[in-house]
Parts: C-alpha cells; structure tokens; sequence
C-alpha cells in the first residue's frame, strides 16, 4: 500500500515538475522518458541504434504521453506504456521524422 502511495506522489510530482519547473522539468521529463523508450527499442531491436528512432518518438509525443512514459522510469515499465511508446513510433511523423534522422535526410 505505501507504495502505491509513494508511486502515486512521484507521479503527481513529476507531472507538477513540467508545469512548475517549466523548461527545466519540462526536460527533466522528457529526459526520463527518453530512458524507458530507449530500453524499450533496445529490447525489440536488438543491435539496432535506438537513438533516432527514440529522440523521433519523444519528439512527435504530447506533454500527457511523455509524463505517463516518463512515470515508467520511477515504476518501471507495463505493457500499457510499451503499446503507448509503439503507438507514438507508427504515427506518420514519427516514421518520416525517424527515416530522416537514421538517412541524414531532411525531407
């Protein structure tokens, strides 16, 4: 049950940081996100450079989306927040924004 609580306060605080903090928890955010999504494309393709594909999905994700993505580094990772970060990487501008990193394109 306390931890429940705990993970439940961190949350709250995290989100109140992008909101209080403005561009510094902003980016506080987005940083902790972009450590789940990472792992996550590490673990489905293996080898694979994960940066561009990862900077393209924190990119193309709303504030709401990377405060639940970034949540996961604090409670660890569920298969909601996996099919979220899926979601987010099929979105068109996520795949144009991704081709064009991993080519060194800018189309």
């Amino acid at each position: 049950m306390r931890l429940m609580i705990t993970l439940g306060i961190a949350g709250t605080l995290l989100a109140g940081c992008m909101q209080d903090l403005g561009p510094a928890g902003d980016m506080l955010a987005r940083d902790a996100a972009k450590g789940v999504v990472n792992s996550a494309v590490q673990t489905r393709f293996p080898g694979v450079d994960a940066r561009p594909l990862t900077d393209c999905i924190i990119d193309n994700a709303s504030s709401s989306e990377i405060i639940q993505i970034a949540e996961s580094a604090l409670v660890g990772t569920s298969q909601a927040t996996t099919n979220l970060i899926v979601d987010i990487a099929e979105r068109p501008e996520t795949v144009r924004c991704t081709v064009n990193n991993s080519l060194g394109l800018n189309l």
